[in-house]
């Protein structure tokens, strides 16, 4: 008897083990992922609190040894000055020429996509190849095609006769944001794409049959049942592209580097100058935070629109 109850108290102190183990989960988790979020925190947490610290600094790397605590100063600078609502302005603009120009094409390509045809495994393919070339070279090559000698652009107008001469799409102030603009664009549709074509698909087709019986019209089908279903595709797409066209500066800094004057010096290309050229990190640094900003204001704005439909599925 005092053997079976020996073994019954080491039962029960091994259940009880097992127990405090389920317990100290939550804890072990912690550990486990300690290690990465350290490195976060040193490889992002720390520059991003930094740099905020030196925007409230006045810290110019040419008199490195003044660093004055101005509060807000640098952001009350940049609010008044004329160069930040110049590059403000410019930047709504390519954003809003960027985002509006991905969203409607890639809306309709995915649309084309999501039709039966011959060859659609081929062309889903090849349509990520512009999204596959690295931001620089895509600038490059966009730089090629505008160049006012040789450009393939010049080339292909005058052969069907829209121009006279060869122009030089990047030294006038209009033209060069609209080729900015493309040359962006054509980079970012195959992601757009990409996360709508994935959206439709998921929609059941039992939907358009039953509009199709009630006799509804191709634009009341896409209205009343297609745009619903996207809803939650398309506020990832505007978040995705809106961010990437605020932030935009490879294709800036390869096509245009902010001319002809300052017809392209977006926000982002301002903070570069700001920085890197006039080597103000004070000031530098309070551009980069009014971006970062303006990103969360547009981000925050395209939720509470779209959230109206409805909580995300899972």
């Amino acid at each position: 008897m005092t053997v079976l109850s020996g073994i019954k108290v080491k039962g029960r102190e091994r259940r009880r083990g097992a127990g405090q183990v389920g317990y100290d989960r939550p804890r072990f988790a912690l550990l486990l992922n300690a290690p990465a979020m350290i490195a976060i925190f040193l490889l992002a947490g720390y520059p991003i609190v930094y740099s905020a610290v030196i925007s409230l600094h006045k810290y110019n790397l040419k008199r490195p040894r003044v660093f004055d605590f101005v509060g807000l100063g640098n952001y009350l600078e940049l609010l008044e000055s004329p160069e930040f609502w110049s590059a403000l302005w410019i930047t709504v603009e390519y954003t809003l020429l960027v985002v509006s120009l991905v969203v409607v094409l890639g809306i309709g390509i995915a649309l084309l996509l999501n039709r039966h045809f011959p060859g659609r495994g081929i062309v889903r393919t090849l349509i990520l190849v512009p999204w596959a070339i690295p931001p620089v070279v895509n600038g490059m090559m966009w730089q090629w095609i505008y160049d006012s000698k040789v450009g393939a652009l010049n080339g292909l107008l005058k052969s069907l006769h829209i121009i006279t001469e060869y122009r030089g799409w990047l030294s006038e102030p209009t033209s060069a944001l609209l080729a900015l603009v493309f040359a962006d664009v054509w980079n970012m549709v195959p992601l757009a794409v990409i996360i709508l074509l994935a959206a439709l698909q998921r929609i059941p087709g039992e939907l358009y049959d039953a509009g199709r019986v009630d006799g509804a019209s191709s634009f009341q089908l896409f209205r009343y049942v297609t745009f619903p279903w996207l809803a939650q595709a398309l506020l990832l797409v505007l978040i995705l592209q809106t961010m990437s066209a605020i932030r935009s500066f490879d294709v800036i800094y390869v096509l245009t580097a902010g001319g002809p004057g300052t017809a392209t010096t977006t926000l982002t290309w301002k903070t570069y100058l700001t920085t890197f050229d006039s080597l103000d990190f004070g000031l530098g640094n309070a551009y980069a935070y009014m971006v970062s900003i303006i990103t969360l204001g547009l981000a925050l704005i395209y939720f509470r629109i779209l959230y109206r439909r409805g909580d995300f599925e899972t």
